[in-house]
């Protein structure tokens, strides 16, 4: 399994999103709904237009671990949202497959779309995992609170979500730039 890596790069969000606007508007709203909110791709690509057709919160129980969560859906995902659904029944897949009817995109098809965006942008160690990392890194690089980043993630201790995210990982790197004998 590759490892992957949030963006931590704003300019490099900003191109995922642009490369991904190339390819239809579905595709911009996976990347967008997954670095918005750090919902798991598993739990995503079950998401209906009724789960967030004038709703502030998605409801959900996670695919993962079974547990019931509400994640906040913020004001310019909520217009984004809105405008990709204005002509979908709510009981349509937000990420419709092109195969089948009323069938959500596979996990495969999620990670061949950002991975080509992301080829394209020129940014590698990229996956599915990596829209929940980068929410994660960024809401970590903003608030500083640990806390409440691993009750979002539901991990079991602090340092599982600094791991996750990319931060340990940050914070070795620097301390070994700046050493030298």
């Amino acid at each position: 399994m590759n490892i992957v890596q949030p963006i931590r790069d704003k300019n490099k969000i900003e191109d995922m999103k642009n490369e991904l606007l190339k390819s239809g508007y579905k595709n911009y709203l996976l990347f967008v709904a997954g670095i918005n909110t750090g919902l798991r791709i598993s739990d995503l690509l079950k998401l209906k237009v009724s789960d967030v057709r004038n709703r502030t919160h998605i409801l959900l129980q996670e695919k993962k671990t079974g547990k019931e969560k509400r994640f906040l859906i913020n004001n310019q995902l909520r217009k984004d949202f809105e405008v990709y659904i204005k002509n979908m029944r709510d009981a349509e897949y937000l990420f419709q497959s092109r195969k089948g009817k009323n069938k959500p995109i596979s996990r495969v098809q999620a990670y061949r779309i950002l991975n080509n965006a992301a080829k394209a942008v020129g940014i590698n160690e990229v996956g599915t995992h990596t829209l929940r990392k980068t929410f994660g890194y960024w809401h970590y690089q903003i608030y500083k609170d640990v806390a409440i980043l691993q009750d979002i993630f539901n991990h079991s201790a602090p340092s599982v979500t600094l791991r996750y995210i990319g931060i340990n990982q940050d914070i070795k790197d620097k301390t070994i730039e700046d050493f030298y004998l």
